[in-house]
């Protein structure tokens, strides 16, 4: 159990140990304040700010910012009642929450689109704020600046829809869109100073005073309405909570994201009338990082009565993914206690265009109303269970319930409920694939949940750390803690927490430090309960260190490593590369020990207990065996873990230097820099046989024929010079494949298949000698050259590999990244043009991870590996 200081008693036994932190100039307000995206960036809502990091460069790194501005409500008719009296109107029950109501700028709820969705194929942020309005933004990718960009108004777009129906009522008038406020409410807040420190104001009735209502202009085309309808029509428009579906398809995902329209993600939308918006927003046409595209249209497809009170909490989980006809599950909860699952298949829901009509049936009711409102939602479907999902539901009186459903069967089976805090549970999340449960709650305490078999078991945090960073210079008394978030790869967990002003210095930390992110390592995490196991290697050189955990990390390592070898995953290993330098500084052979174990288990087949020289020489005369994903992970481990001390460009470029080096790590380093440039040959062999091969069966076909955001194979003069000067080690295949394009000479004019390149600063020609860089016969000057094309790069904004520093000025066919081993037959995989008609994705061929444009180091971007 790990506690942490409460308001009244400060417990640091067994409290774990952070790695770093950051500072927010505000502090959280209200539950699930913090959020963790697929490209590894963070988001926290505090006060009246959307703070962005980056957590490989805290503490002192570059951040975002979403700044809340005051907004007028959306005009939405002029009120008066039967004997014209405002003041009762104003006072009346269906009134009294919207008077009493607070508008200053706030965050109230934030969520992560899945990776794709932005025009730099980045996540968008959904923002919803306490007035009720909801904006998507972006990363400021092109336009240099720490203030995210907006890109959509979802609030605007339903107000325009409901004055297009009369907000479904029966009747009478036509509304005109206003954005205007018509009428204005004023009240006299009594306030103790006092009780000001402490945000708690008091409204006295009696002193209330209202302004009365103007008199409606003549050619005012704002309806009169009743009180009642402005309560219904205000509740329609004021939204609480948004939360993004995972991306959607109405196929498996077998050999790529498909193109657009064919791939999607919802934004449900719950606000205080129970109902629940449902938005659709497809992937882009294309994806670039020279100009600022305008992202695809978010189009409202539905909106439903999920509860008769207020929406809290919304979760979404996907399930079955690989079947025929793949369903989403939508979870939702009320401020009346209320829990509901609803389903949809993906199919349905890429085509629906009706919003009166919804695309979800409800599959249960795991919740009926007992007024406890839920504060937090967190829903997951086990990888090794397709058909069963795993429902925490955090009550605001601080008690949390556990639901596990099969779904085939409609079978719900309860698991508690559990009086696991004192006050309003904050934060629910799983990690390791619905094996673990962590909970925060607004009484400062975190917790950690097993689940095994049919019950939950509490266990503590890890208090041990690989390497401790943490700067000192941060608070350690905190009275509340508003949310929790896990990180892509499980092995940290994040949360945010509210220091306690009266041990800050006012003048200095009491102005800048209103809330704290801190970051912890789970992956001495104890999984299983029941387990026993004890090290198969030597852990007495690492101090500070339990045995068992150890064997935990070890256990969640190999966990965290296979996950990503499916295709579906992105590949964010942010976490794990981390985690084993912090390792690798204090004992490199527990590092080792533990990649050369995952290299047996997953790549040679077994774990015998090989040398590790024997391992890798195995590995490097398989590589035709494996998928493009296992040799993107591989490629990934050597250079950012094995390699790290070496610099990106001496190893493409093959200019090693070992100085200094002692002999035997000379060896053992050489192993691994050959391992890696013999994965990215057989990468580099798959794209050209590729690009051959789909030339051949698209001669017909000219690449302005074909459509934007579809790739077509292009730089083919180029690569056949790689193949001519690596004849020696391609496979004959290929020799073949760049015969038959050379055949083609004649008819390849244009100058995307020219093998003569010009210096883009002298003019120079500029022969091909390598595949990474070239060098002008005037001048001399160094030019890089496309990772994808092997054409000489423009002088124009470049995608930039973080991992490997390649940079692209075209982008590789998502086909390619599938490729379960090396073909036998090129031909096959090109035969059909459904094939190649596939949308561009900014994937690095070599790494697999999402490239970007390369940012000063002042301005924020992703760090997925």
């Amino acid at each position: 159990m790990s506690y942490f200081p409460s308001n009244s008693q400060i417990e640091t036994q067994n409290a774990a140990s952070r790695f770093q932190a950051a500072v927010l100039v505000d502090s959280p307000s209200f539950p699930n304040a913090i959020a963790w995206s697929d490209e590894n960036l963070i988001a926290v809502a505090s006060g009246h700010l959307v703070t962005i990091l980056n957590p490989a460069k805290l503490p002192f790194g570059p951040r975002g910012l979403i700044t809340i501005q005051k907004r007028q409500p959306f005009s939405i008719g002029f009120m008066i009642d039967k004997v014209h009296t405002p003041y009762f109107d104003l006072l009346s029950g269906c009134m009294l929450p919207t008077v009493l109501s607070r508008d200053e700028p706030c965050v109230r709820s934030i969520s992560w689109s899945p990776v794709g969705l932005a025009p730099n194929a980045g996540c968008l942020l959904a923002v919803c704020t306490r007035q009720g309005f909801v904006k998507l933004y972006r990363l400021p990718f092109w336009d240099f600046c720490a203030e995210w960009i907006e890109v959509e108004d979802i609030s605007t777009k339903l107000y325009d829809y409901l004055v297009s129906i009369n907000f479904g009522e029966v009747p009478a008038f036509s509304l005109k869109p206003c954005y205007g406020n018509e009428h204005e409410i004023e009240l006299e807040i009594d306030s103790d100073p006092l009780k000001e420190k402490n945000s708690n104001q008091n409204v006295r009735a009696s002193k209330s005073k209202v302004k009365s209502f103007r008199k409606m202009p003549e050619n005012c085309t704002v309806p009169s309405i009743t009180a009642d309808q402005y309560a219904s029509r205000s509740a329609i428009l004021s939204s609480l909570v948004v939360s993004w579906s995972p991306m959607l398809q109405s196929v498996p995902k077998i050999s790529s994201v498909p193109q657009d329209g064919a791939a999607i993600s919802l934004l449900a939308v719950g606000g205080k009338s129970g109902k629940v918006s449902l938005w659709r927003m497809p992937v882009p046409e294309c994806y670039s990082v020279d100009q600022s595209r305008v992202p695809a249209s978010v189009v409202l497809i539905g909106i439903f009565q999920a509860h008769d009170s207020w929406i809290t909490a919304i979760s979404w989980a996907l399930l079955d993914s690989d079947s025929s006809s793949p369903q989403v599950l939508l979870a939702t909860a009320s401020s009346d206690g209320s829990v509901r699952i609803w389903l949809a298949y993906n199919e349905i829901l890429l085509k629906s265009s009706e919003p009166t009509h919804t695309s979800f049936s409800l599959l249960k009711e795991v919740a009926t109303v007992d007024f406890v409102p839920v504060s937090a939602l967190s829903v997951i479907v086990p990888a090794k269970s397709p058909h069963k999902m795993h429902l925490a539901v955090g009550k605001g009186s601080g008690s949390f319930e556990l639901w596990i459903c099969d779904i085939s069967s409609k079978k719900i089976d309860k698991i508690g409920p559990y009086d696991a805090h004192n006050q309003a549970v904050t934060g629910l999340a799983w990690a390791f694939d619905g094996k673990c449960l962590h909970s925060c709650s607004q009484d400062n305490v975190v917790r950690c949940w097993i689940l095994s078999g049919s019950s939950l078991h509490e266990v503590s945090i890890p208090s041990n750390t690989p390497r401790l960073r943490s700067s000192t210079d941060f608070p350690d008394g905190f009275v509340s803690c508003f949310g929790l978030a896990v990180s892509p790869g499980n092995l940290v967990i994040a949360w945010v927490r509210n220091p306690d002003v009266d041990k800050l210095n006012p003048m200095y930390e009491g102005r800048t430090q209103k809330a704290i992110v801190e970051f912890f390592w789970i992956g001495g995490q104890q999984v299983d309960v029941l387990s026993n196991s004890s090290p198969d290697f030597d852990t007495e050189s690492i101090r500070g260190f339990p045995e068992k955990e150890f064997v935990y990390w070890e256990s969640n390592f190999l966990w965290s490593l296979k996950q990503y070898e499916t295709q579906e995953k992105p590949l964010v290993v942010w976490d794990i590369v981390t985690a084993f330098l912090a390792f690798n500084h204090s004992n490199s052979e527990y590092v080792e020990h533990v990649l050369i174990k995952w290299l047996s288990i997953s790549y040679v087949g077994s774990h015998v207990g090989l040398p590790a020289e024997e391992v890798l020489l195995c590995l490097s005369r398989s590589f035709s065996k494996f998928t493009s994903r296992q040799l993107h992970l591989l490629n990934i481990i050597c250079r950012r873990i094995m390699l790290s001390e070496m610099k990106a460009d001496e190893i493409n470029s093959k200019l090693l230097n070992l100085e200094g080096v002692h002999e035997a790590e000379e060896e053992q380093r050489s192993l691994w820099i050959n391992l890696l440039l013999a994965s990215e040959r057989e990468l580099r062999e798959r794209l050209v046989g590729f690009a051959f091969s789909a030339f051949i069966s698209l001669m017909p076909t000219s690449a302005a024929n074909s459509p934007s955001g579809n790739w077509f194979p292009v730089g083919l003069a180029q690569m056949e010079q790689w193949v001519e000067l690596n004849c020696d080690h391609v496979q004959d295949q290929l020799k073949v494949l760049a015969s038959e394009v050379g055949k083609q000479e004649g008819r390849l004019q244009s100058s995307k298949y020219l093998a003569a390149e010009k210096c883009s600063y002298c003019s120079a020609s500029v022969p091909f000698e390598s595949p990474e860089v070239a060098f002008c016969r005037g001048k001399g000057h160094k030019l890089v050259r496309c990772a994808i094309s092997m054409m000489v790069c423009p002088t124009t904004p470049t995608w930039f590999c973080i991992c490997c520093h390649r940079r692209a000025f075209k982008l590789a066919p998502e086909t390619l990244f599938a490729i379960p081993g090396y073909p036998f037959n090129f031909k096959s995989l090109t035969t059909s043009s459904s094939l190649l008609e596939v949308s561009l994705k900014p994937l690095c061929p070599f790494c697999g991870i999402l490239l970007q444009r390369l940012q000063p180091d002042f301005l924020l971007s992703a760090s997925p590996a």
